[in-house]
């Protein structure tokens, strides 16, 4: 019975970690985001310079540097954006920083109860890390196949 137990928290946790990730797809694909226009828009402003590579030898004033020309470049882009293109950025920007807030701490999770079943069976530690490989790339690709699916259908149907 413990066996049972720690295989049903192992799936059970990899089932919230593959949930999330698969809502936020569909959840941001679905958003009202004009890309083509935010894309035009962005394109008009030309990225922040870079700063000399002699700077990396001093790091903090490097870091200080390139977030200035960061916050600059920042402040540029949101100046040329509509209220409306705005909105759209940030409502999508919350939506998918939901959605990895959910997923990073089904992953926390997942993680133990992967380790649990590791420790149940007296697997080495290599296998830990193994099924958490797996199961995170089975957890996205399981995403990405409905995606593409749902894509093809559409396209098909639209002619």
């Amino acid at each position: 019975m413990p066996q049972l137990i720690a295989w049903c928290g192992f799936l059970g946790a990899w089932l919230l970690v593959a949930g999330p990730i698969y809502q936020a797809a569909i959840e941001l694909e679905d958003e009202d985001f004009q890309r083509e226009d935010f894309e035009r828009a962005v394109a008009n402003v030309p990225p922040p310079p870079r700063i000399s590579r002699w700077w990396l030898l001093v790091p903090p004033v490097a870091y200080v540097l390139r977030a200035r020309r960061d916050r600059a470049h920042k402040d540029a882009l949101l100046k040329i954006l509509t209220p409306v293109q705005l909105e759209q950025l940030f409502h999508l920007r919350e939506t998918a920083a939901g959605w990895m807030f959910v997923a990073s701490g089904a992953a926390l999770i997942a993680a133990k109860e992967t380790w649990e079943l590791r420790e149940e069976y007296e697997w080495p530690t290599w296998v830990f890390w193994a099924l958490v490989a797996v199961m995170l790339a089975v957890s996205v690709a399981h995403t990405a196949l409905r995606v593409q699916r749902r894509q093809d259908i559409v396209r098909r149907a639209q002619g």
